[in-house]
Protein backbone atom coordinates (compact mmCIF):
# COMPACT_ATOMS: atom_id res chain seq x y z
CA UNK A 1 0.00 0.00 0.00
CA UNK A 2 1.35 3.06 -1.14
CA UNK A 3 0.08 6.44 1.10
CA UNK A 4 0.67 9.80 -0.83
CA UNK A 5 0.86 13.24 0.96
CA UNK A 6 1.81 17.01 0.32
CA UNK A 7 4.17 19.24 2.22
CA UNK A 8 6.93 21.85 0.87
CA UNK A 9 10.22 22.51 0.80
CA UNK A 10 11.87 26.29 1.14
CA UNK A 11 14.45 27.48 -1.24
CA UNK A 12 14.97 31.25 0.33
CA UNK A 13 11.46 32.35 0.41
CA UNK A 14 10.39 30.38 -2.72
CA UNK A 15 8.51 27.51 -1.80
CA UNK A 16 8.60 23.87 -3.85
CA UNK A 17 5.47 21.47 -3.40
CA UNK A 18 7.14 18.41 -1.72
CA UNK A 19 5.29 14.72 -2.03
CA UNK A 20 5.56 12.34 1.09
CA UNK A 21 4.88 9.42 -0.38
CA UNK A 22 4.93 5.73 2.24
CA UNK A 23 4.86 2.12 1.30
CA UNK A 24 4.32 -0.94 3.86
CA UNK A 25 6.18 -3.83 2.16
CA UNK A 26 7.01 -7.31 3.38
CA UNK A 27 10.40 -7.89 4.56
CA UNK A 28 12.45 -7.38 7.29
CA UNK A 29 11.19 -4.58 9.80
CA UNK A 30 13.02 -1.32 8.56
CA UNK A 31 12.57 2.01 8.27
CA UNK A 32 14.04 3.85 5.18
CA UNK A 33 13.90 7.28 4.40
CA UNK A 34 14.50 8.40 1.03
CA UNK A 35 14.89 11.56 -1.37
CA UNK A 36 18.40 13.39 -0.40
CA UNK A 37 17.06 13.82 3.14
CA UNK A 38 19.38 16.32 5.62
CA UNK A 39 20.87 15.18 8.86
CA UNK A 40 17.07 16.93 10.48
CA UNK A 41 14.94 14.73 8.22
CA UNK A 42 16.52 11.62 8.30
CA UNK A 43 16.13 12.13 12.29
CA UNK A 44 12.88 12.20 11.58
CA UNK A 45 12.36 8.57 11.68
CA UNK A 46 13.31 8.40 15.64
CA UNK A 47 10.84 11.23 16.19
CA UNK A 48 8.36 9.92 14.55
CA UNK A 49 8.93 6.59 16.12
CA UNK A 50 8.83 8.06 19.89
CA UNK A 51 5.83 10.19 19.00
CA UNK A 52 4.00 7.06 18.01
CA UNK A 53 4.95 5.33 21.19
CA UNK A 54 3.79 8.24 23.32
CA UNK A 55 -0.05 7.74 21.77
CA UNK A 56 0.41 3.97 22.18
CA UNK A 57 0.81 2.60 19.13
CA UNK A 58 4.23 1.21 17.35
CA UNK A 59 5.20 0.95 13.58
CA UNK A 60 4.32 -2.66 12.15
CA UNK A 61 6.67 -5.14 11.08
CA UNK A 62 7.06 -4.32 7.81
CA UNK A 63 9.53 -2.81 5.73
CA UNK A 64 8.45 0.87 5.52
CA UNK A 65 10.05 3.18 2.91
CA UNK A 66 9.18 6.98 2.84
CA UNK A 67 10.22 8.86 -0.29
CA UNK A 68 10.20 12.62 -0.43
CA UNK A 69 9.59 13.50 -4.24
CA UNK A 70 11.30 15.21 -5.99
CA UNK A 71 13.91 13.05 -5.25
CA UNK A 72 16.72 15.04 -6.38
CA UNK A 73 16.07 18.17 -4.36
CA UNK A 74 17.59 18.58 -1.14
CA UNK A 75 15.02 18.31 1.75
CA UNK A 76 16.12 20.70 4.50
CA UNK A 77 14.37 20.75 8.08
CA UNK A 78 12.59 19.21 10.83
CA UNK A 79 8.74 20.56 9.35
CA UNK A 80 8.58 16.91 7.73
CA UNK A 81 7.89 14.94 10.36
CA UNK A 82 4.18 15.68 10.14
CA UNK A 83 3.44 14.83 7.12
CA UNK A 84 5.88 11.81 7.37
CA UNK A 85 3.85 10.31 11.06
CA UNK A 86 0.39 11.25 8.90
CA UNK A 87 1.42 9.07 5.97
CA UNK A 88 2.48 5.88 8.27
CA UNK A 89 -0.52 6.70 10.02
CA UNK A 90 -2.85 6.26 6.92
CA UNK A 91 -1.08 3.48 5.67
CA UNK A 92 -1.98 1.87 8.95
CA UNK A 93 -5.03 2.87 8.20
CA UNK A 94 -5.76 4.55 11.57
CA UNK A 95 -7.04 7.89 9.97
CA UNK A 96 -8.43 8.03 6.29
CA UNK A 97 -5.77 9.20 3.63
CA UNK A 98 -9.15 11.06 1.89
CA UNK A 99 -9.39 13.48 4.72
CA UNK A 100 -5.66 15.01 4.24
CA UNK A 101 -5.70 14.92 0.38
CA UNK A 102 -6.56 18.78 0.38
CA UNK A 103 -3.87 19.66 2.48
CA UNK A 104 -0.09 20.75 2.86
CA UNK A 105 1.05 19.52 5.93
CA UNK A 106 4.29 20.80 7.90
CA UNK A 107 5.20 20.90 11.53
CA UNK A 108 7.57 19.09 14.23
CA UNK A 109 7.24 16.14 16.50
CA UNK A 110 8.51 16.33 20.06
CA UNK A 111 8.83 13.08 21.35
CA UNK A 112 5.93 13.24 23.24
CA UNK A 113 3.58 13.45 19.94
CA UNK A 114 3.51 17.45 20.70
CA UNK A 115 3.38 18.90 17.74
CA UNK A 116 6.77 21.84 17.79
CA UNK A 117 6.78 25.41 15.77
CA UNK A 118 9.07 25.16 12.61
CA UNK A 119 10.14 28.36 10.14
CA UNK A 120 8.24 28.77 6.90
CA UNK A 121 5.04 28.37 8.08
CA UNK A 122 3.46 31.99 6.07
CA UNK A 123 5.23 31.73 3.03
CA UNK A 124 3.95 28.20 2.88
CA UNK A 125 0.37 29.07 3.59
CA UNK A 126 0.75 31.43 0.72
CA UNK A 127 1.61 28.13 -1.60
CA UNK A 128 -1.24 26.61 -0.04
CA UNK A 129 -3.73 28.89 -1.58
CA UNK A 130 -2.29 29.44 -4.52
CA UNK A 131 -2.37 25.13 -4.70
CA UNK A 132 -5.92 25.68 -3.69
CA UNK A 133 -5.14 23.51 -0.73
CA UNK A 134 -5.54 23.80 3.35
CA UNK A 135 -2.70 24.07 5.99
CA UNK A 136 -2.03 21.80 8.66
CA UNK A 137 0.81 23.70 10.67
CA UNK A 138 1.40 23.67 14.66
CA UNK A 139 -0.89 25.56 16.57
CA UNK A 140 1.77 27.74 17.69
CA UNK A 141 1.92 29.15 14.55
CA UNK A 142 -1.68 28.90 13.65
CA UNK A 143 -2.24 32.82 13.81
CA UNK A 144 0.52 33.26 11.27
CA UNK A 145 -0.83 31.13 8.89
CA UNK A 146 -4.70 32.95 9.98
CA UNK A 147 -3.28 36.26 8.02
CA UNK A 148 -4.16 34.09 4.93
CA UNK A 149 -7.60 34.97 3.97
CA UNK A 150 -9.78 32.05 2.78
CA UNK A 151 -7.57 29.61 3.86
CA UNK A 152 -8.91 26.08 5.56
CA UNK A 153 -6.46 26.07 8.61
CA UNK A 154 -5.67 22.45 11.28
CA UNK A 155 -3.16 24.03 13.72
CA UNK A 156 -3.36 21.24 16.49
CA UNK A 157 -0.94 21.49 19.19
CA UNK A 158 -0.47 17.43 19.41
CA UNK A 159 -0.21 14.78 17.04
CA UNK A 160 -3.17 12.86 19.09
CA UNK A 161 -5.57 15.71 18.95
CA UNK A 162 -5.38 15.71 14.96
CA UNK A 163 -6.13 12.24 15.24
CA UNK A 164 -9.06 12.75 17.33
CA UNK A 165 -10.33 15.85 14.89
CA UNK A 166 -9.74 13.62 11.59
CA UNK A 167 -12.08 10.91 13.09
CA UNK A 168 -14.86 12.95 14.27
CA UNK A 169 -13.68 12.53 18.19
CA UNK A 170 -12.83 16.20 18.96
CA UNK A 171 -13.17 18.78 17.33
CA UNK A 172 -10.15 22.10 16.37
CA UNK A 173 -10.94 24.90 16.52
CA UNK A 174 -9.60 27.56 13.45
CA UNK A 175 -7.12 29.90 14.39
CA UNK A 176 -7.46 33.76 14.28
CA UNK A 177 -5.08 36.60 13.02
CA UNK A 178 -4.17 38.81 15.69
CA UNK A 179 -1.73 41.52 15.11
CA UNK A 180 -1.45 44.85 17.29
CA UNK A 181 -2.49 48.04 15.95
CA UNK A 182 -0.37 50.78 14.59
CA UNK A 183 0.91 53.01 16.74
CA UNK A 184 1.94 56.33 14.63
CA UNK A 185 3.20 57.91 18.19
CA UNK A 186 5.66 55.19 18.92
CA UNK A 187 6.20 55.12 22.22
CA UNK A 188 8.22 52.27 22.67
CA UNK A 189 11.10 53.91 20.23
CA UNK A 190 13.95 56.48 20.89
CA UNK A 191 12.55 59.68 20.53
CA UNK A 192 14.32 63.02 18.33
CA UNK A 193 13.54 64.97 21.29
CA UNK A 194 16.40 63.16 23.52
CA UNK A 195 19.12 64.74 21.03
CA UNK A 196 19.80 68.15 21.88
CA UNK A 197 21.64 69.96 19.41
CA UNK A 198 22.29 68.94 16.12
CA UNK A 199 19.89 70.23 14.37
CA UNK A 200 21.25 69.85 10.80
CA UNK A 201 22.22 65.84 11.20
CA UNK A 202 18.34 65.18 12.22
CA UNK A 203 17.61 67.51 8.97
CA UNK A 204 19.56 65.06 7.34
CA UNK A 205 17.83 62.34 9.08
CA UNK A 206 14.26 63.58 8.18
CA UNK A 207 15.54 63.38 4.70
CA UNK A 208 16.55 60.07 4.52
CA UNK A 209 13.78 58.61 6.56
CA UNK A 210 11.43 60.61 3.78
CA UNK A 211 12.82 58.69 0.39
CA UNK A 212 14.80 55.46 2.03
CA UNK A 213 18.13 57.33 0.96
CA UNK A 214 21.35 55.27 1.98
CA UNK A 215 23.13 57.65 4.63
CA UNK A 216 26.47 57.97 6.36
CA UNK A 217 27.28 60.06 9.24
CA UNK A 218 31.19 60.97 10.15
CA UNK A 219 31.60 62.90 13.06
CA UNK A 220 34.50 62.84 16.58
CA UNK A 221 33.35 60.23 19.55
CA UNK A 222 30.30 61.68 21.60
CA UNK A 223 28.78 63.52 19.13
CA UNK A 224 25.13 61.70 18.71
CA UNK A 225 26.18 59.74 15.48
CA UNK A 226 24.75 56.33 16.78
CA UNK A 227 22.10 58.26 19.20
CA UNK A 228 20.68 59.60 15.57
CA UNK A 229 20.67 56.54 13.76
CA UNK A 230 18.71 55.02 16.90
CA UNK A 231 15.96 57.03 16.36
CA UNK A 232 15.23 56.44 12.77
CA UNK A 233 12.84 53.95 13.10
CA UNK A 234 10.56 56.62 15.41
CA UNK A 235 10.24 58.47 12.24
CA UNK A 236 10.03 56.08 9.18
CA UNK A 237 6.70 55.75 7.41
CA UNK A 238 4.09 53.09 8.42
CA UNK A 239 4.57 50.03 5.89
CA UNK A 240 1.96 49.40 3.46
CA UNK A 241 0.27 45.80 3.21
CA UNK A 242 2.36 44.24 0.79
CA UNK A 243 5.35 45.66 2.51
CA UNK A 244 3.96 43.82 5.46
CA UNK A 245 3.85 40.46 3.88
CA UNK A 246 7.05 40.71 2.12
CA UNK A 247 8.78 41.30 5.57
CA UNK A 248 6.95 39.04 7.64
CA UNK A 249 7.79 36.46 5.10
CA UNK A 250 11.53 36.56 5.26
CA UNK A 251 11.42 36.44 9.42
CA UNK A 252 9.19 33.37 8.53
CA UNK A 253 11.67 31.75 7.20
CA UNK A 254 14.10 32.76 9.36
CA UNK A 255 11.95 31.47 11.99
CA UNK A 256 12.23 35.15 13.83
CA UNK A 257 8.31 35.56 13.74
CA UNK A 258 6.81 35.34 17.79
CA UNK A 259 3.58 34.49 18.13
CA UNK A 260 2.13 34.33 15.15
CA UNK A 261 2.05 38.32 15.15
CA UNK A 262 3.04 39.62 11.51
CA UNK A 263 6.08 42.76 11.39
CA UNK A 264 4.52 45.51 10.94
CA UNK A 265 7.56 47.91 12.21
CA UNK A 266 9.99 48.44 9.38
CA UNK A 267 12.98 46.43 10.56
CA UNK A 268 16.48 47.91 11.88
CA UNK A 269 18.89 45.65 12.09
CA UNK A 270 22.66 46.75 13.28
CA UNK A 271 24.90 43.99 13.41
CA UNK A 272 28.15 44.10 15.06
CA UNK A 273 31.33 44.68 12.97
CA UNK A 274 32.61 41.78 14.13
CA UNK A 275 29.93 39.53 11.48
CA UNK A 276 31.41 37.84 8.90
CA UNK A 277 30.03 37.80 5.23
CA UNK A 278 27.39 34.97 5.12
CA UNK A 279 26.17 36.50 8.30
CA UNK A 280 24.79 39.76 6.74
CA UNK A 281 24.15 39.06 2.98
CA UNK A 282 22.97 35.38 4.10
CA UNK A 283 24.74 32.00 3.39
CA UNK A 284 25.98 29.11 5.66
CA UNK A 285 25.66 25.66 5.02
CA UNK A 286 21.38 25.96 4.87
CA UNK A 287 21.38 29.28 2.86
CA UNK A 288 19.58 31.27 5.70
CA UNK A 289 18.72 34.79 4.81
CA UNK A 290 21.22 37.21 6.58
CA UNK A 291 20.88 40.74 7.90
CA UNK A 292 20.70 42.37 5.16
CA UNK A 293 17.58 40.32 3.97
CA UNK A 294 16.08 40.52 7.97
CA UNK A 295 16.37 44.67 7.04
CA UNK A 296 14.51 44.25 3.48
CA UNK A 297 12.08 47.29 3.56
CA UNK A 298 13.79 48.87 6.83
CA UNK A 299 17.21 49.94 7.64
CA UNK A 300 20.50 48.05 8.14
CA UNK A 301 22.93 50.09 10.34
CA UNK A 302 26.17 49.68 10.56
CA UNK A 303 28.11 51.13 13.25
CA UNK A 304 32.02 51.67 12.97
CA UNK A 305 32.10 51.26 9.47
CA UNK A 306 35.70 51.49 8.66
CA UNK A 307 35.98 48.35 11.29
CA UNK A 308 34.03 46.03 9.02
CA UNK A 309 35.96 43.60 7.26
CA UNK A 310 36.79 44.59 3.31
CA UNK A 311 34.95 41.93 2.22
CA UNK A 312 31.94 42.21 3.82
CA UNK A 313 31.16 45.70 2.74
CA UNK A 314 31.93 45.09 -0.78
CA UNK A 315 30.29 42.53 -0.95
CA UNK A 316 26.91 45.06 -0.32
CA UNK A 317 27.43 46.82 -3.40
CA UNK A 318 25.69 44.80 -5.77
CA UNK A 319 22.53 44.19 -3.33
CA UNK A 320 22.32 47.93 -2.70
CA UNK A 321 21.90 48.29 -6.25
CA UNK A 322 19.70 45.44 -7.57
CA UNK A 323 17.92 45.06 -3.93
CA UNK A 324 18.02 41.66 -3.58
CA UNK A 325 21.48 38.98 -2.81
CA UNK A 326 21.62 35.82 -4.26
CA UNK A 327 23.44 32.91 -3.14
CA UNK A 328 25.15 30.33 -4.97
CA UNK A 329 25.74 27.06 -3.65
CA UNK A 330 26.64 23.56 -4.94
CA UNK A 331 23.09 22.64 -4.75
CA UNK A 332 21.02 25.38 -5.88
CA UNK A 333 21.37 29.13 -6.30
CA UNK A 334 18.76 30.96 -4.07
CA UNK A 335 17.89 34.45 -4.14
CA UNK A 336 16.65 36.83 -1.53
CA UNK A 337 14.87 40.38 -1.20
CA UNK A 338 17.01 43.04 0.44
CA UNK A 339 15.81 46.19 -1.10
CA UNK A 340 17.24 48.31 2.52
CA UNK A 341 18.09 51.36 3.37
CA UNK A 342 21.93 51.42 4.79
CA UNK A 343 22.60 53.93 7.51
CA UNK A 344 26.07 54.18 9.01
CA UNK A 345 28.17 55.92 11.09
CA UNK A 346 32.00 56.34 11.27
CA UNK A 347 34.83 58.72 13.52
CA UNK A 348 37.21 60.34 11.43
CA UNK A 349 40.35 58.51 12.21
CA UNK A 350 40.67 55.06 14.10
CA UNK A 351 42.37 56.70 17.27
CA UNK A 352 39.18 59.18 17.58
CA UNK A 353 41.71 62.07 18.91
CA UNK A 354 40.19 64.18 16.88
CA UNK A 355 40.17 68.32 17.39
CA UNK A 356 36.66 69.26 17.90
CA UNK A 357 37.21 72.62 16.20
CA UNK A 358 39.47 71.33 13.13
CA UNK A 359 38.18 68.19 13.11
CA UNK A 360 41.84 67.60 12.65
CA UNK A 361 43.24 64.13 14.19
CA UNK A 362 46.10 64.46 16.78
CA UNK A 363 48.43 61.73 15.02
CA UNK A 364 48.23 63.52 11.66
CA UNK A 365 46.47 63.30 8.28
CA UNK A 366 47.63 60.12 7.63
CA UNK A 367 45.68 58.20 10.65
CA UNK A 368 42.64 59.61 8.91
CA UNK A 369 43.23 59.11 5.45
CA UNK A 370 44.31 55.56 5.91
CA UNK A 371 41.36 54.86 8.07
CA UNK A 372 38.77 56.06 5.71
CA UNK A 373 40.81 53.99 3.24
CA UNK A 374 38.89 50.96 4.59
CA UNK A 375 35.77 52.02 2.25
CA UNK A 376 36.55 51.79 -1.51
CA UNK A 377 35.23 54.93 -3.94
CA UNK A 378 32.10 52.23 -5.25
CA UNK A 379 30.57 51.89 -1.76
CA UNK A 380 30.75 55.83 -0.77
CA UNK A 381 29.54 56.37 -4.66
CA UNK A 382 26.36 54.00 -3.24
CA UNK A 383 25.73 56.50 -0.14
CA UNK A 384 22.92 59.22 -0.81
CA UNK A 385 23.51 61.29 1.97
CA UNK A 386 26.71 62.17 3.74
CA UNK A 387 27.02 64.69 6.90
CA UNK A 388 29.99 65.24 8.94
CA UNK A 389 28.13 65.61 12.62
CA UNK A 390 30.16 68.04 14.53
CA UNK A 391 30.80 67.56 18.44
CA UNK A 392 28.03 68.65 20.51
CA UNK A 393 28.96 72.04 22.50
CA UNK A 394 28.44 72.25 26.52
CA UNK A 395 25.48 75.09 26.19
CA UNK A 396 23.55 72.46 24.05
CA UNK A 397 23.49 70.11 26.64
CA UNK A 398 22.22 72.39 28.99
CA UNK A 399 19.25 73.24 27.11
CA UNK A 400 15.66 72.28 27.55
CA UNK A 401 14.10 69.24 25.32
CA UNK A 402 13.86 70.32 21.95
CA UNK A 403 9.80 71.34 21.06
CA UNK A 404 9.92 69.40 18.38
CA UNK A 405 10.80 65.22 18.00
CA UNK A 406 9.90 62.19 16.69
CA UNK A 407 6.20 62.57 16.19
CA UNK A 408 6.47 65.76 14.43
CA UNK A 409 8.94 64.83 12.09
CA UNK A 410 7.46 61.62 11.14
CA UNK A 411 3.92 63.03 10.30
CA UNK A 412 5.76 65.65 7.55
CA UNK A 413 7.78 62.15 6.99
CA UNK A 414 4.33 60.27 6.15
CA UNK A 415 3.23 63.01 3.86
CA UNK A 416 6.85 62.98 1.61
CA UNK A 417 6.17 59.14 1.41
CA UNK A 418 2.37 59.78 0.10
CA UNK A 419 2.82 61.74 -2.22
CA UNK A 420 5.67 59.16 -3.51
CA UNK A 421 2.71 56.37 -3.42
CA UNK A 422 0.65 58.37 -5.51
CA UNK A 423 3.42 59.78 -7.64
CA UNK A 424 4.29 55.95 -8.87
CA UNK A 425 0.79 54.29 -8.45
CA UNK A 426 0.20 54.72 -12.47
CA UNK A 427 3.99 52.93 -13.26
CA UNK A 428 3.68 48.84 -13.67
CA UNK A 429 4.07 46.77 -10.14
CA UNK A 430 6.79 44.43 -11.07
CA UNK A 431 8.69 48.21 -12.03
CA UNK A 432 6.77 50.34 -9.70
CA UNK A 433 9.13 52.25 -6.78
CA UNK A 434 8.07 52.27 -3.17
CA UNK A 435 10.38 55.52 -2.40
CA UNK A 436 12.58 57.62 -4.51
CA UNK A 437 15.51 55.65 -3.86
CA UNK A 438 13.90 53.23 -5.75
CA UNK A 439 13.19 55.00 -8.76
CA UNK A 440 15.86 54.34 -11.70
CA UNK A 441 15.74 54.77 -15.58
CA UNK A 442 12.63 56.21 -17.14
CA UNK A 443 10.90 56.48 -14.48
CA UNK A 444 13.44 58.66 -12.70
CA UNK A 445 13.51 60.69 -15.90
CA UNK A 446 10.05 61.22 -15.50
CA UNK A 447 9.92 62.29 -11.94
CA UNK A 448 13.02 64.76 -12.07
CA UNK A 449 12.45 67.02 -14.90
CA UNK A 450 14.38 70.49 -14.52
CA UNK A 451 14.28 73.90 -15.67
CA UNK A 452 16.99 75.29 -17.76
CA UNK A 453 18.29 76.95 -14.35
CA UNK A 454 18.50 73.55 -12.43
CA UNK A 455 19.50 71.94 -15.02
CA UNK A 456 22.72 74.16 -15.02
CA UNK A 457 23.24 74.44 -11.29
CA UNK A 458 23.53 70.75 -11.36
CA UNK A 459 25.40 69.99 -14.63
CA UNK A 460 28.29 72.67 -13.10
CA UNK A 461 28.17 71.08 -9.52
CA UNK A 462 28.84 67.31 -11.45
CA UNK A 463 32.04 68.83 -13.32
CA UNK A 464 33.27 70.71 -10.36
CA UNK A 465 33.00 68.15 -8.04
CA UNK A 466 33.69 65.34 -10.74
CA UNK A 467 30.25 63.22 -9.81
CA UNK A 468 29.91 59.39 -11.48
CA UNK A 469 27.00 58.98 -13.68
CA UNK A 470 25.36 57.24 -10.36
CA UNK A 471 25.89 60.14 -7.96
CA UNK A 472 24.12 62.31 -10.55
CA UNK A 473 20.93 60.37 -10.16
CA UNK A 474 21.64 59.95 -6.50
CA UNK A 475 21.77 63.90 -6.30
CA UNK A 476 18.70 63.74 -8.49
CA UNK A 477 16.87 61.16 -6.27
CA UNK A 478 17.27 63.50 -2.77
CA UNK A 479 16.59 66.28 -4.57
CA UNK A 480 13.40 65.07 -5.23
CA UNK A 481 12.92 63.93 -1.79
CA UNK A 482 13.34 67.44 -0.50
CA UNK A 483 11.16 68.75 -2.85
CA UNK A 484 8.82 66.21 -1.63
CA UNK A 485 9.43 67.54 2.04
CA UNK A 486 8.11 71.22 1.00
CA UNK A 487 5.39 69.73 -0.87
CA UNK A 488 6.89 71.10 -4.19
CA UNK A 489 6.09 69.06 -7.02
CA UNK A 490 8.82 71.19 -9.26
CA UNK A 491 12.11 70.37 -8.34
CA UNK A 492 13.85 74.05 -7.64
CA UNK A 493 17.46 75.24 -7.24
CA UNK A 494 17.22 75.32 -3.36
CA UNK A 495 16.18 71.68 -3.29
CA UNK A 496 19.34 70.86 -5.96
CA UNK A 497 21.60 72.80 -3.82
CA UNK A 498 20.16 71.48 -0.17
CA UNK A 499 20.97 67.95 -2.00
CA UNK A 500 24.70 68.56 -3.42
CA UNK A 501 25.47 70.04 0.50
CA UNK A 502 24.71 66.43 1.66
CA UNK A 503 27.09 65.03 -0.89
CA UNK A 504 30.55 63.35 -0.42
CA UNK A 505 32.24 65.21 -3.33
CA UNK A 506 35.88 64.48 -2.30
CA UNK A 507 38.12 62.71 -0.47
CA UNK A 508 37.22 63.31 3.18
Amino acid sequence: MTVQLKTVSFQGIEVRAIDVQVQFSSGLPTFTLVGLPDKAVAESRERVRAALTAIGLALPPKRITVNLAPADLQKEGSHFDLPIALGILCAMEIIPEAELQGYTILGELALDASIRAVSGVLPAALHALEQERGLICPQAQGREAAWIDKLDILAPASLLALINHINGRQILSPPKADMPSLNTDRPHLPDLKDVKGQETAKRVLEIAAAGGHNLLFNGPPGAGKSMLASRLPSILPEMTPEEILEVSMIHSIAGLLKNGTLKNQRPFRDPHHSASAPAIVGGGQKARPGEISLAHRGVLFLDELPEFHRSVLETLRQPLESGHISIARAEAHITYPARIQMVAAMNPCRCGEVDPITQICARGQRCSQQYQARISAPLYDRIDLYYDVPAVKAQDLSLPPPSEGSREIAARVQAARNLQIKRYAHFPKDLRPYCNAEAEGKILEEVTVLGPEETSLLQNAAEKFRLSARAYHRVLKVSRTIADLANSEKIATPHIAEALRYRRNKAL
